[in-house]
């Protein structure tokens, strides 16, 4: 039995389009052939959003690709050996040419079974879709309809347009920006734009879509007929947040040096090291994204908008118990159980795609947990948190642990942090998505097999030497992560195994949600400020928030009597890169593991800069007696020797900070060149 998640009652209208998948010039083909009945696919308003809800079921799904993918490619996740096939471990290796080859890498990978690989390829999808996009708005003059529902489906066309061509320069730098379909019989020669030209582009279709799009579509008329059924759709609020997210990247230090070295608006090739440009920021295009993402939570704060921060109410923070009173819950936006499938998202997903749910039994939800003697099934692959990662969590005083001084990690004083207890007061969010030594991993041991009971693998060993830190089937880096899946997806609490018992167990990882918002907010006024005393300043556009505002809001969200989390200290308020230095490390920690490390590592001028090209363990001494944790929080442990060990040196060079095109593209025309050094 297959579930796919559809909130469109509208049936997706299928066209063949006749035109190879494999390249970049599928937009350059229009056969008289491509479209089967074009006079009905344009023809009403029903037809033609049909049309349109094929764009949405080619968003690729990052946990979905093939059986064990990877989407996590900074310095916060590995793979264990039987994984480094793994586009996060070829990255490591800066073998970023195997994106192309690599059928686990969502960038160009095949579905799991194999089936239409634009559904889960970006660079496939990116193209067909794109194409599909500006065939509707040249049709959109067949349409027989109000103009309600001309507005509606222009709006959702303009905002495609615009997001395909955004994800795809974030990877490969600047592009041509296809507006219009071209006949076969002769390739037009455009150039390709720089990055900011290209995200200057796709700004202008964002605002065209914010300007046609509702904020609720079951407001609509057209909206009405599938009343309820219309969360996954594009709105005015997903378009105005998207155009400051571009305009954020295209302001960002990697974006603003590329323009200042571009040659023909090919991205170039920077310096051996970048790290003194990380805080130059382009000043125009900040204050316009800072403006855009104000205006969005200005909306939010004051009701206009049902997005709302997930509320991170537990019982048991360990298990994700969730308070029974609250109104929704931090956890539902990453995975739901025992909820009729209902996509994850809870009240912060703001782009999500399509997901067909119960694959998640059979994928995504065995590559988080330990192997050790089957306690999570199938293969040896694990994909798992580095120590760089761990570090970034900070105290409940909100102080980091570690600043970066010259290139290396410094323990910071004011944090309170104790080597040999180093899992007591830390961050509310570290206890939620971290599996660290003594956690109690399996809850139902009625089935334990003897050796499984010998071994104590009800409670995690993740010292050094302990049953979980083999290589092969545990951790090498002495921690699990459950933020994504939480740990009772395993053989013996069987969370996510079939549908048996309301289990109905469903992860996403969503696009864009709105804790995202409130950093990329904090950082685009930061990123524009002259002097610190603009960090407190609240514009006219969102008279709300300050920059430091939009940062403890997310720190709020999390404080609580039990698990206290503090503002950021004034230490780290007294100029714009030491509150940056904050904001960036909040985003490690509030974003962790939802795949967006590498790109932000990337624009900040960072991948290639110590201390972030190592990947770290943590090794150290358990103290406690293995029956010390049945009867105490693992929190509160006392090691001993706890210090970092190098795993990997990441041999990165400034060509890695885009990815190669693929070569056969690259020999069109002269004015579609490969991006420098590859």
């Amino acid at each position: 039995m297959r579930r796919r998640t559809f909130y469109f009652s509208f049936f997706i209208i299928h066209f063949s389009l006749l035109f190879s998948l494999s390249s970049c010039t599928d937009w350059l083909e229009k056969e008289k052939e491509a479209i089967v009945a074009e006079d009905e696919a344009f023809k009403n308003y029903r037809n033609f959003q049909g049309y349109i809800e094929e764009i949405y079921d080619c968003i690729p799904n990052k946990e979905m690709v093939n059986y064990c993918t990877s989407w996590n490619w900074g310095d916060d996740a590995v793979h264990n050996p039987e994984g480094y096939a793994h586009m996060d471990h070829q990255i490591d290796l800066g073998n970023y040419r195997n994106w192309w080859t690599n059928g686990q890498c969502w960038l160009n990978g095949a579905g799991k079974d194999g089936s239409w690989a634009n559904k889960y390829s970006l660079w496939k999808g990116a193209w067909y879709s794109i194409r599909k996009c500006n065939m509707g708005i040249e049709n959109i003059k067949s349409l027989i309809g109000t103009d309600e529902e001309r507005d509606l489906l222009l709006g959702q066309l303009y905002f495609f347009r615009a997001w395909w061509h955004f994800e795809l320069i974030c990877y490969f730098g600047g592009l041509p920006y296809i507006d219009q379909s071209f006949e076969a019989a002769s390739i037009p020669e455009l150039p390709r734009l720089t990055f900011q030209q290209c995200a200057d582009r796709c700004a202008e279709d964002f605002q065209r879509a914010y300007d046609l799009l509702p904020l609720d579509w079951d407001e609509t008329l057209a909206g009405m007929q599938t009343s309820g059924k219309n969360d996954l759709r594009v709105n005015r609020f997903t378009a105005l947040c998207y155009m400051g997210k571009c305009l954020l990247w295209a302001g960002s230090p990697l974006m603003k040096e590329s323009e200042k070295a571009r040659t023909g608006g090919v991205p170039q090739l920077l310096g051996a090291s970048s790290n003194g440009k990380t805080y130059d920021y382009d000043i125009e295009f900040c204050n316009r994204a800072a403006e855009a993402l104000g205006k969005a939570l200005e909306m939010v704060t004051r009701g206009t908008v049902n997005y709302k921060l997930a509320e991170f109410k537990y019982t048991n923070i360990y298990d994700h118990e969730r308070d029974e009173n609250s109104s929704s819950n931090y956890s539902d936006i990453f995975y739901t159980r025992g909820q009729n499938w209902l996509q994850p998202g809870s009240t912060e997903a703001i782009f999500r795609g399509l997901s067909q749910s119960d694959d998640c039994n059979w994928n995504c939800s065995k590559i988080f947990g330990p192997k050790v003697l089957g306690i999570v099934p199938h293969d040896n692959i694990i994909h798992h948190p580095t120590a760089n990662l761990i570090d970034q969590y900070g105290m409940a005083n909100g102080q980091p642990i570690y600043i970066v001084q010259n290139g290396e990690y410094v323990l910071n004083p004011e944090s309170g942090w104790d080597p040999e207890h180093p899992y007591k007061d830390r961050d509310p969010r570290f206890y939620h998505d971290i599996v660290f030594d003594g956690f109690h991993y399996v809850i139902n041991t009625e089935n334990f097999t003897d050796a499984q009971r010998k071994l104590g693998l009800d409670y995690c060993t993740l010292y050094t030497g302990g049953a979980m830190r083999a290589v092969d089937n545990g951790s090498s880096t002495g921690y699990f992560i459950q933020k994504l899946v939480p740990h009772q997806c395993n053989e013996l609490d069987r969370w996510c195994y079939g549908w048996e018992n309301g289990n109905t167990f469903h992860c996403y990882l969503s696009y864009m949600r709105l804790a995202d918002i409130y950093l990329m907010y904090a950082e685009a006024r930061a990123a524009a400020a002259t002097s610190a005393k603009e960090l407190k300043d609240k514009p006219e556009y969102c008279p709300s928030l300050s920059a430091i505002d939009a940062v403890n809001a997310l720190r709020d969200r999390v404080n609580s009597d039990d698990y206290p989390m503090a503002h950021i200290p004034a230490q780290f308020l007294d100029t714009r890169e030491h509150f940056l230095d904050e904001v960036r490390r909040e985003r490690a920690v509030e974003l962790s593991f939802e795949g967006f490390r590498w790109c932000d590592l990337q624009r900040w001028l960072l991948l290639t800069e110590p201390p972030y090209t190592v990947k770290y363990s943590h090794e150290f001494e358990r103290l406690e007696t293995e029956g010390w944790f049945k009867n105490h929080d693992p929190k509160d442990a006392h090691v001993a020797g706890f210090h970092k060990q190098e795993l990997i040196s990441r041999r990165l060079e400034s060509k890695h900070y885009w990815f190669p095109l693929p070569d056969k593209d690259t020999y069109l025309y002269e004015g579609f060149p490969q991006n420098p050094g590859w």
